[in-house]
């Protein structure tokens, strides 16, 4: 049976006594099984019926949604769609502020290593310098190869998927990225970051917040 791929994100955030929030991305649908990320691990398969964490159960899959109830509420997820809660203790919105030269930095984590980014609505991926993507061990020849034009002319560009982009408390998975072996140098927070975001820009602070 042909393999139907959805870039569909549930973030469950669990608001009993003690639970902990549980991330949950739905990358593949078979007939009555799904293949879920669980807290950016590696994707694994679950059949309907199976317990996907403690309190989260896939109840259901068709041909284009997985439906997942956790809490004894039910969340039925379509392609593209996505749901969000926030934890308790965890904020969804981070606070950036202008440096000297106007731009916003921020003091990110991509796969759990630190790394401080540039915001950039003009970037349309996350993009990274090759030295960077080294550092953080990231095998990137092994992405798709193109091209992409920036100020310094026509450069060679890898298309990768990083596990994971956290700041502060916004965490994002399976995040699309591109790395750059010349040409840049510095990590640029571009739009598939920034498109899962509400930005509000109050003179030299610049507030995220997640929406899903």
């Amino acid at each position: 049976m042909k393999r139907l791929v959805a870039l569909v994100t549930l973030v469950l955030m669990v608001n009993s006594t003690g639970a902990a929030a549980t991330d949950i991305g739905v990358v593949g649908l078979f007939p009555g099984k799904a293949i879920l990320i669980i807290d950016g691990a590696a994707p694994k398969t679950y059949n309907v019926g199976s317990m996907v964490s403690s309190d989260t159960k896939l109840v259901d899959v068709d041909h284009n949604t997985a439906t997942i109830v956790t809490n004894g509420k039910r969340y039925v997820l379509t392609m593209g769609q996505a749901v969000a809660r926030t934890a308790p203790g965890k904020s969804n919105q981070v606070v950036l502020h202008a440096g000297d030269r106007g731009h916003f930095m921020a003091n990110a984590s991509i796969n759990g290593i630190s790394i401080k980014m540039m915001v950039d609505t003009g970037a349309s991926l996350v993009t990274l310098p090759a030295s960077d993507a080294v550092r953080l061990g990231i095998n990137y020849t092994t992405g798709v190869r193109g091209k992409m034009n920036t100020a310094g002319g026509t450069v060679n560009a890898y298309s990768v998927k990083l596990d994971s982009i956290k700041i502060g408390d916004i965490e994002l998975y399976q995040v699309d990225a591109a790395v750059l072996d010349s040409g840049l140098s510095i990590p640029l927070l571009g739009m598939s970051f920034l498109n899962r975001m509400e930005m509000r820009r109050e003179g030299d602070q610049m507030t995220l917040s997640k929406r899903f």
